[in-house]
């Protein structure tokens, strides 16, 4: 069996593809990193370096490398042959690979359909990849778009070890099975479900909202670290409320046990708290234009709340902290600046956060972004 992946980097080494390789899938990693794709073709193997409670290591020398720029046909005829393809390469570059994917799809002579996820931290990725492969091929159909739910974090890497990746213990690949039929994946270290929304926002409103939270306040506040933000006691109060509002928000939405919830979100405060896993707050908040859309971590819980009259303070006040964020490496910041200096107040909330002037969370949106024009 043989799957694609696209995506080299750490997730892709550290989680879907060493999944992949645990089910007895060959690997063909595809990425536009080559100095990466020679470090991992070179040493043949690469190590998945756990850390933390119950971590352990694991050597992967199940895969290959193809360059998804320069290697193209070959990356093609990887995809024609595949039983399964998948990504981790970022929501905002899967309209980058949909042609090579359409060109996969309609170079294949087999019955047997491919499989498509998208693994990405945003909902429904996979039907989003659809529609773009879609724009290339008819054929689109005839392969299976699965969306998915995936957790894990990637630390700080204690040194220069790649192509081996250092990574939390814990992780979680949820597949949604509705567009399966009667297809079984062979994919055991996966749990599928009928419907995937509850999932997929419970890990966004909870892990992505406190990660992206920690990073925001804790910038705005002058810290460098994920756990070093969260070591101060307001800090880890305001990211708590935060967490408390989209709590709220997934028991109401999707009649989630307060008290499993709960629970979920003690264990992921004291997972971005450990110490071992830690990250900077520059590298986890960037691309806040995406993380102040209108489905994403942010908007989406607080725009729930609001229409059930309630005021989610805690997430607004995160907003606020993303419209100042800084990050040299990010060039979506200077968008937003840009953004920030030519919107009225209501253009930006329309254009950006998606919320209409007649919905309920429009007027405090605007009024964050008036303050943040003022600064």
């Amino acid at each position: 069996m043989r799957a694609v992946h696209f995506g080299a980097g750490n997730i892709g080494r550290g989680f879907i593809g060493a999944l992949l390789q645990d089910a007895g899938y060959h690997v063909v990693f595809a990425d536009v990193n080559q100095d990466l794709l020679d470090q991992m073709s070179k040493a043949g193997e690469y190590d998945l370096i756990e850390v933390g409670e119950g971590g352990r290591r694991v050597t992967y020398s199940n895969f290959s490398c193809v360059n998804s720029v320069t290697e193209q046909d070959a990356l093609v005829r990887e995809i024609a042959g595949a039983a399964i393809v998948t990504a981790s390469v970022g929501a905002t570059i899967l309209p980058r690979i949909a042609g090579t994917i359409a060109q996969g799809i309609d170079a294949r002579q087999t019955q047997k359909p491919l499989i498509v996820m998208a693994c990405e931290n945003s909902i429904n990725a996979s039907d989003t990849l659809f529609k773009e492969v879609s724009a290339h091929t008819d054929k689109a159909s005839s392969a299976i778009f699965a969306n998915t739910a995936v957790d894990r974090i990637v630390p700080i890497q204690s040194g220069d070890i790649a192509p081996s990746v250092e990574v939390e213990a814990f992780s979680e690949l949820v597949i949604e099975t509705k567009n399966l039929g009667d297809y079984e994946i062979e994919l055991p270290g996966a749990t599928m479900v009928p419907d995937l929304a509850p999932y997929i926002e419970r890990k966004l409103y909870t892990v992505n909202t406190a990660h992206c939270a920690t990073a925001y306040l804790g910038q705005r506040a002058g810290f460098d670290s994920i756990a070093q933000t969260l070591a101060n006691e307001a800090i880890h109060d305001q990211v708590l409320a935060a967490l408390t509002e989209t709590s709220r928000a997934l028991v109401l939405k999707h009649g989630l046990s307060e008290s499993k919830q709960d629970a979920y979100v003690a264990k992921t405060m004291a997972r971005l708290q450990n110490p071992l896993i830690d990250d900077s707050v520059e590298r986890v908040g960037r691309d806040p234009i995406r993380k102040i859309s209108r489905t994403e971590r942010l908007i989406g819980p607080a725009a729930y709340l609001a229409e059930q009259g309630i005021e989610p303070s805690a997430l607004l006040d995160v907003v606020a902290a993303a419209l100042v964020f800084r990050s040299p490496e990010d060039p979506t910041i200077a968008k937003l600046q840009e953004k920030l200096t030519t919107l009225s107040p209501d253009e930006f909330v329309v254009q950006l956060c998606g919320i209409s002037s007649e919905h309920p969370l429009h007027a405090p949106l605007c009024a964050i972004v008036d303050a943040a024009q003022s600064r």
